[in-house]
């Protein structure tokens, strides 16, 4: 590993001067073996790190009281310590594997092998050297203890494979569409124009300049990326930030943010379905007068718990208000979602 430890950097805006970059020099084969995917595990990640941290997504808000008490799972408990030891500028790339070829449905399930496969030699580099030199201070006993007998990766794993099924596992499929259609896009732009104007249209702190693609940073650092894969992965739950892994060559991964959620509700508001879900739409649709949860249920044959479920979803994103009458809790949308809706 590099001396100053390049794990995974996040880039939160272009406003300050920049003075240094990353460099990825591109060898003879590596524009064929660069490729646009998705990410459960960043996904994951950073849903769980705004949980831990009560920080709101600007886009979906607050991850909720689901995800909170996903939270105190010992396994989801000792990710959230490993996350919050250091700066919250980087993470270990150890936890967020570069996705692999294959089945989209069958990504996570590789990414969380590798982790638990994680090597005791990258284990002690990225998260007894780097992590605990970061954050200032000893890491937690039990992390230390976890990493110096080698089970750290299993248990990490397990955390993320937790958080996974108790939050984001059944919103899924509706975010993993909203990510392929931005794939999907810039897959046709490659074709139509070459993939550095691919490259250029990723971030304004990106750039395609001769044989190298380059990231306005604050550490001068230089990747060569002969003979390895490189995979561009579009993201959202950390949009609008852009993030990089570099710290293991073969694992060298750029996580963009989707243009998909900066449109939703100015330049494709009919895109909406494809953000917040069909049966999220559908109740919006329904929510121009106030409801309760039993009308919503009988008027879409829908189980009560179900519908709850995306209620409090959708007040968490104050897409949804919420107030008493007599004895019945009403529901309805905001003005916002009234413009999402009437738009699409």
């Amino acid at each position: 590993m590099d001396s100053e430890g390049f794990e995974l950097i996040r880039i939160e805006s272009n406003r300050r001067i920049i003075t240094a970059m990353i460099r990825l020099v591109f060898g003879v084969q590596t524009l064929s073996r660069t490729r646009l995917s998705v990410s459960p595990a960043i996904e994951a990640v950073e849903w769980l790190k705004l949980a831990a941290t009560a920080r709101r997504h600007p886009v979906f808000g607050a991850p909720g009281p689901g995800a909170r008490g996903a939270l105190r799972h010992p396994d989801v408990e000792l990710l959230v310590d490993l996350l919050t030891a250091g700066t919250t500028s980087y993470m270990p790339d150890l936890l967020t594997p570069q996705p692999r070829t294959g089945p989209a449905e069958r990504i996570l399930d590789t990414q969380l092998a590798e982790i638990e496969a994680t090597g005791q030699n990258d284990v002690e580099a990225q998260v007894l050297g780097t992590v605990e030199a970061h954050a200032g201070r000893p890491l937690p006993t039990r992390i230390r203890r976890l990493a110096e007998s080698g089970g750290l990766p299993r248990r990490l794993a397990a955390g993320i494979a937790r958080f996974w099924r108790e939050t984001l596992h059944d919103d899924w499929p509706s975010l993993h569409t909203v990510l392929d259609r931005d794939i999907a896009e810039r897959s046709r732009a490659a074709a139509r124009h070459g993939v550095g104007r691919v490259f250029d249209g990723l971030h304004p702190s990106v750039h395609w300049i001769g044989d190298s693609l380059t990231i306005d940073t604050h550490h001068d650092h230089v990747v060569d990326l002969s003979d390895h894969d490189f995979v561009l992965a579009a993201t959202a739950l950390s949009w609008p930030t852009l993030m990089f892994q570099v710290d293991r060559v073969p694992q060298t991964t750029v996580y963009y943010p989707t243009n998909r959620l900066g449109t939703v509700d100015r330049r494709d508001p009919a895109g909406l379905p494809e953000v917040i879900g069909a049966m999220r739409t559908v109740l919006l649709s329904d929510l121009a007068i106030a409801r309760s949860t039993k009308e919503l249920a009988t008027r879409h044959g829908v189980a009560a718990s179900t519908i709850s479920y995306h209620l409090s979803a959708l007040r968490r994103a104050r897409l949804v208000s919420r107030h008493q009458d007599g004895r019945h809790v009403l529901y309805q949308r905001t003005e916002r979602a009234g413009s999402l809706v009437d738009n699409a």
